[in-house]
C-alpha cells in the first residue's frame, strides 16, 4: 500500500493504514483467552491488569507468563518492519538511530508492548524491528516529519507484518 497524502488533510489517508493495523492485532502473539487478573511477565515485569498490559510492581500471587512482545523478542518474529534507506539515511544513520530509540523509549512507557527487537544495519539499510505494527508505522511517520523523504507501507497478510519503507 502506498501511503498517499490528502491535499484537504494530512490524516485523510489513515483509515486505510488503521484498517489493516486493526486485522494486524488479532495475530498468532495475541492472548488465546482471557489471562487471569493480575498476570505478570516473567521476562520484562509488564503487569496484565484490567485487560490490559502496564508497567507496575506485580502482585506477589501474580500469573507469571511471558507478554507478547517478549515472545515475539524471543523467536525474533516482528509485527513491524522499517527499513531506512538512501544516501541522507547512511550519512545520518546515529542520529536515525537515536531519534527511534527516542520514540520506542516515548510509546514503552504507556504500551509495554510496543517495543524494539533489533536495529540492525544491512549494506545499504537500516532495518527496524518492531514488536508492535503501530510503533513501526510511528517510526516511519517520525521519520518522515523529521526530514522529510518517502514514506510507503506495505502490509503482507501471509506474514502479518507491516513493512514501513523510509528513503532520503
Amino acid at each position: 500500500m502506498r501511503r498517499t497524502r490528502s491535499k484537504i488533510h494530512p490524516a485523510a489517508s489513515q483509515p486505510r493504514i488503521d484498517h489493516l493495523l486493526e486485522s494486524m492485532e488479532k495475530d498468532v502473539y495475541g492472548q488465546k483467552g482471557k489471562l487471569s487478573d493480575p498476570t505478570a511477565c516473567r521476562d520484562c515485569g509488564a503487569v496484565y491488569h484490567k485487560g490490559r498490559w502496564t508497567w507496575g510492581a506485580p502482585p506477589a500471587d501474580a500469573a507469571r507468563v511471558q507478554c507478547p512482545a517478549c515472545r515475539r523478542i524471543a523467536d525474533d518474529y516482528p509485527a513491524g518492519l522499517v527499513t531506512i534507506s538512501g544516501d541522507f539515511a547512511l550519512a545520518h544513520a546515529d542520529e536515525i538511530r537515536g531519534l527511534v530509540q527516542n520514540i520506542e523509549e516515548r510509546e514503552k512507557k504507556e504500551h509495554p508492548l510496543k517495543r524494539i527487537i533489533a536495529i540492525d544495519r544491512e549494506s545499504d539499510a537500516l532495518v527496524v524491528k518492531t514488536t508492535n505494527a503501530r510503533l513501526a508505522r510511528g517510526i516511519g511517520e517520525a521519520l518522515e516529519h523529521a526530514y522529510k523523504g518517502e514514506l510507503d507501507y506495505r502490509f503482507t497478510e501471509s506474514e502479518n507484518v507491516l513493512r514501513v519503507a523510509w528513503k532520503r
